[in-house]
């Protein structure tokens, strides 16, 4: 079956990078029938005979501990799938693989509406799925659970809420500081080339091993991790913007180190792979924030990258630098939102989802809805669907539930990032030195060699001694912009 997964991993990968759009209904057809296949075996009699005999009671004693977390996780696969027709979900597997070809034509068109039948099947699918599996309060709880175990609407609901009532006052106090970056410098054009190379070099420095990885061009930046050999990270280059593709990067590497750090003895298993996306989500906005927008990351950095691009940062200091590449702004697209308002963003497609599978709103009411949620969350406003409800892939392939994971990882990594640096002695005076390895070691031995043999609540106590505390994350937020801010 991981076999199976490695192909299918693969072929997604290429149709993301660059297979022919002439292909792409027939390598749909292709991944749908191996998806299919891959369904039937997880369903098999063959299977459930396997899982009756490992959960005896016998014979689940003399299991290690890594083996009972196997067979738990089979279990909750072939218990959720075996309710799903294998006909039923080759199907679901065919739409959303074309939906993604779709979409992606439909974002350059900013043509809501060609993509509007493909969005319809993939909602009506999932609530037909959902109704199968069975739900606890809200229908979107089953969802919530495939990325972050646990995770429901009522804990969300309180989280958010709590986080939005501190990050609005500190927006507000932020949009009234005289205390304002200037950000003209970063409004030039950038080869390229000049930025594939800047962001190899970082990649390199954050321990990216390059013999189990590689970086290429895409729509919108991914990870893909086939084995810890083989995790593959692409991004996209703006010519007008030296920031997207370097903390895309980044922030694709974060995820890719986690992956590529995974014990070898988790290989070929269901726990060869992170724990949650909120956990995923933690390393990714770890690396790209934390680490790369602090003022020791350009403090050390800096240098490099006037070098790699010549005479065009020449007359700007490095503390002018960090300050404008943490302008808070409120904006449209949340790959290029500030730490601040990118919660914001979540919390818009949260609501979205939610009332997605509660009823309240039909897919053809989206880009109203989402201009709407827009305007009151973030008080901008799309000019067109491509800057809006279409800039998303993760719709198209039917990840709804995943987006909150990026919120949440927000608040793991603030947490993880408070415990890292006591232990480390001081993370900023490591990074102001260029000795990132020692972040990437940490990391592997507290988090990432784990894969997914310990839960998310499992990582988040052993690592820190403590639940999800959002304190942390509000703490960071506040004392990081009221020094840019001078509040």
């Amino acid at each position: 079956m991981k076999s199976y997964e490695e192909a299918i991993g693969l072929i997604y990968w290429d149709m993301r990078t660059g297979a022919p759009k002439k292909g792409i209904a027939q390598r749909s057809e292709v991944v749908g029938e191996l998806s299919g296949e891959l369904f039937r075996m997880s369903v098999s009699d063959e299977m459930g005979a396997f899982l009756d005999y490992f959960l005896q009671e016998d014979n689940h004693g003399q299991l290690s501990r890594t083996d009972r977390k196997i067979v738990s996780e089979c279990k909750k696969e072939f218990d959720r799938s075996k309710k799903i027709p294998p006909q039923r979900y080759q199907e679901y597997v065919v739409l959303t693989s074309q939906a993604e070809a779709a979409w992606e034509e439909a974002k350059d068109k900013a043509d809501f509406a060609s993509f509007q039948p493909y969005l319809e099947k993939i909602v009506a699918m999932n609530h037909e799925f959902i109704d199968l599996w069975g739900y606890e309060g809200h229908k979107y709880n089953t969802l919530l659970d495939m990325y972050e175990p646990g995770m429901t609407v009522a804990k969300l609901d309180q989280v958010f809420g709590a986080l939005r009532e501190q990050v609005v006052p500190l927006l507000s106090a932020i949009q009234a500081s005289p205390h304002r970056p200037d950000t003209s410098f970063l409004k030039q054009q950038f080869e390229k080339e000049k930025q594939k190379k800047f962001s190899l070099f970082i990649l390199e420095q954050m321990g990216y091993d390059f013999a189990a990885g590689r970086l290429d061009e895409t729509v919108h930046p991914f990870a893909t991790g086939l084995n810890p050999g083989d995790v593959r990270i692409t991004t996209r280059y703006l010519p007008d913007d030296v920031n997207s593709a370097l903390f895309g990067t980044i922030h694709e590497g974060g995820h890719a180190l986690y992956e590529q750090n995974i014990s070898l003895e988790l290989v070929g298993t269901p726990l060869c792979t992170g724990t949650s996306m909120g956990i995923h989500e933690s390393q990714s906005r770890f690396w790209e924030n934390t680490i790369g927008r602090s003022r020791a990351f350009w403090s050390r950095y800096y240098s490099d990258l006037q070098q790699h691009y010549p005479g065009q940062f020449d007359r700007v200091e490095a503390e002018a630098f960090y300050r404008a590449t943490n302008e808070v702004k409120p904006s449209l697209i949340r790959i290029e939102a500030d730490e601040l308002t990118y919660n914001l963003h979540i919390m818009v497609r949260y609501e979205i989802e939610k009332a997605l599978f509660d009823g309240s709103v039909r897919v053809s009411d989206l880009p109203e809805v989402w201009n709407e949620k827009y305007r009151d969350y973030l008080g901008v406003v799309p000019s067109h669907n491509g800057e809006g409800v279409l800039q998303d892939v993760h719709w198209s392939g039917g990840a709804f539930g995943y987006f909150p994971s990026y919120a949440l990882g927000n608040m793991y990594a603030a947490q993880i990032a408070r415990t890292l640096d006591r232990e480390l002695g001081g993370t900023d005076a490591l990074v102001a030195e260029g000795r990132l390895l020692p972040i990437k070691e940490w990391l592997s031995d507290k988090i990432y060699q784990y894969g997914k043999s310990l839960t998310p609540s499992e990582i988040i106590m052993q690592v820190t001694g403590e639940e999800l505390n959002p304190s942390y994350l509000v703490e960071y937020l506040r004392a990081k912009y009221s020094d840019i801010y001078k509040l």
